[in-house]
């Protein structure tokens, strides 16, 4: 699925370049998506193949973002989708005039070649290397988002989309105790990624709002 942002406030000379990252979703598709930051409003531009449940207009995170300018290409580096799953990640920072004005990101779901790997490793009794690579987007609140759901569904043994109302209340409970919910659209993108309304987030707040004054 490709997503255009709704204002079109973005910087004109990025829209060049979607009919790339449409074109690299579908030659990679399902694994790959391509999301294009635009670097002047520190938003996603353009989304194609829809991974990360996020969407244009989503704030990018761009200004905690340190890399030398001079730079063509960052990476590759490793993320965490919302899911759980590895992400191999590599940005192209884009230019107009040799003056960046974008990233396109290319985002590979890796995790069934990982089992892959893993099956090949076991048979053959080989080590699985070690990338060591340090992620480009240090301080983004979606990776520690996914990080943080990931490691709570693992605790629990469970796959995000088995959450039923009483664990998903208790899930969003501990998104808002540890400060996730305090980031701007925060709320919309953790409704997302649990396949529920903004509305539903804000009453299950409300609800352990209610709960916690009562006692």
């Amino acid at each position: 699925m490709t997503e255009l942002s709704d204002s079109q406030a973005f910087t004109p000379g990025l829209e060049a370049h979607f009919a790339i990252a449409d074109g690299i979703a579908a030659l990679f598709a399902p694994y790959v998506e391509v999301v294009i930051h635009d670097l002047a409003t520190e938003e996603v531009a353009y989304i194609s193949n829809d991974l990360s449940r996020r969407v244009a207009g989503d704030p990018s995170q761009l200004d905690e973002i340190s890399f030398d300018p001079s730079l063509r290409v960052i990476g590759p580096y490793q993320k965490t989708n919302w899911d759980g799953r590895r992400m191999k990640c590599i940005s192209i920072v884009i230019r107009e005039n040799d003056t960046p004005i974008g990233l396109m990101c290319l985002n590979v779901d890796v995790t069934q070649f990982d089992l892959v790997r893993r099956a090949l490793d076991g048979f053959l009794g080989s080590e699985p290397r070690n990338e060591g690579v340090q992620a480009l987007f240090v301080h983004d609140w979606h990776e520690k988002i996914n990080q943080f759901v990931a490691e709570w569904c693992a605790t629990r043994d469970i796959r995000i989309e088995q959450i039923d109302k009483a664990s998903r209340r208790e899930l969003i409970s501990a998104l808002r105790d540890s400060g996730a919910l305090e980031q701007r659209r925060a709320s919309a993108y953790i409704a997302r990624i649990l396949g529920v309304s903004r509305a539903t987030v804000y009453n299950e707040l409300a609800a352990l709002k209610q709960g916690s004054s009562s006692t």
